[in-house]
């Protein structure tokens, strides 16, 4: 991440770029919102140094990620479980997408990756989970 004198350092590379050579009308164009964009990116680094009390800041604690993870956790396997229990009524085109979704990543896990979901899907594609009521 650049910092507020970067970026005004940028800004004045293009100025000097628009005032040292003769430009077309499109290039000089074109350095002056470079310029224009680089102040603004000046001014806003600017402005959040100054205003960080007044910004969303990450978890500082560890015990908060790790309560997040397990809060996501629990949300991945409940969409799973959601996923698996309507997997008979999700179109084909739907469930090779979801499957190739789901076992893509690095080459060498992703084969037996693949072949666990397959022989899982085959093992319960026939699985009746009754209607809950609610």
């Amino acid at each position: 991440m650049f910092t507020a004198e970067q970026y005004r350092a940028k800004a004045a590379e293009f100025r000097t770029l628009l005032n040292d050579t003769p430009r077309s009308p499109n290039e000089a164009s074109e350095f002056r919102d470079l310029e224009q964009t680089y102040m603004t990116l000046a001014e806003n680094e600017e402005w959040m140094a100054a205003n960080i009390d007044r910004t969303i800041q990450r978890r500082k604690y560890r015990d908060d990620r790790a309560a997040l993870a397990e809060e996501e956790e629990q949300i991945l396997r409940c969409l799973g479980a959601a996923v698996i229990m309507r997997w008979n009524t999700i179109p084909t085109k739907l469930q090779r997408e979801l499957f190739d979704c789901a076992s893509a990543g690095d080459l060498q896990q992703a084969m037996p990756l693949k072949g666990q979901i397959a022989r899982f899907l085959h093992d319960h594609k026939d699985d009746e989970h009754p209607a809950r009521a609610t």
